[in-house]
């Protein structure tokens, strides 16, 4: 099965050219994430999370549902194939809040786009922090989006990507060439959606760019962020709150989910 690219592009608003070019890869990376929510509902709630496309295109296109990093890369993995993009799979370390002499087993997708004028890393699943325009696989430039500034640089035989702050700069993850296949990450993914550690069994947590900021939910806090002030953290209250958040904020349609108030009630107490 092959992802309907018209209902993909209706669900981002995206109207532009389908020709696989810079152009096009920036203009779906900016509005993918702002459409489609990181969230973890379906692991925090001990439900199982398909990779098929079918599965990814029945819930994140058409059922106003979000996702996590397998699903929301493997979604935009099978759009740009179908726009003609040549893309490879990739499989990450997580290096964000972890302490340098930690070593993280691979457990994040990102892509590798390859353009006429070198290969791109394209990644719309990466949670709190997803960048929001492809990066240049180049070393030591710094690199604007609309929201951060972005590096890579080499690390052993990879490379780390890193975010700039107002404190020096913040690695997100390592990565290398190695290509990583469907197979492989239904293995990560199996693991990540069910393993008692993993943090999305532990934590709900939910994420949205905005044109001017960040909107970030971890269990029972609120977080909005933008350039220009501190950032707002509020402390929800109750289930129906964290419902009418994840519905309003972030537009998630619940509907279909039986029984998630008890899955809510938890992220109140953690």
């Amino acid at each position: 099965m092959t992802i309907d690219v018209d209902a993909y592009f209706a669900r981002i608003g995206y109207q532009g050219s389908r020709a696989p070019t810079l152009e096009t890869l920036r203009a779906l990376h900016a509005l993918h994430p702002r459409a489609i929510p990181f969230e973890n509902l379906d692991p925090y709630s001990r439900r199982g999370v398909e990779l098929s496309p079918g599965a990814l295109e029945a819930k994140l296109v058409r059922s106003a549902r979000g996702g996590y990093c397998y699903e929301q890369n493997g979604l935009f993995m099978h759009v740009l194939r179908a726009l003609g993009f040549e893309v490879h799979g990739r499989a990450a370390r997580v290096r964000w809040g972890v302490p340098d002499d930690v070593v993280m087993p691979r457990s994040h997708m990102t892509l590798r786009v390859e353009l006429e004028d070198g290969p791109y890393l394209a990644d719309v699943g990466f949670g709190l922090l997803t960048p929001v325009a492809p990066l240049r696989i180049v070393d030591d430039v710094e690199q604007q989006t609309p929201l951060e500034t972005l590096r890579m640089r080499t690390m052993g035989e990879g490379r780390v990507v890193e975010a700039k702050s107002h404190d020096g700069w913040r690695a997100l993850y390592w990565l290398d060439d190695a290509t990583f296949l469907a197979p492989d990450y239904e293995t990560l993914n199996w693991f990540t959606s069910t393993h008692p550690t993993s943090r999305f069994v532990r934590n709900l947590i939910v994420a949205r760019p905005t044109r001017s900021g960040r909107l970030t939910l971890v269990n029972r806090e609120l977080t909005h962020r933008t350039p220009e002030r501190p950032a707002e953290v509020h402390t929800i209250q109750s289930v129906a709150e964290l419902r009418g958040v994840l519905e309003r904020e972030f537009g998630i349609d619940l509907s279909r989910l039986d029984d998630i108030d008890a899955s809510l009630e938890r992220a109140l107490v953690v």
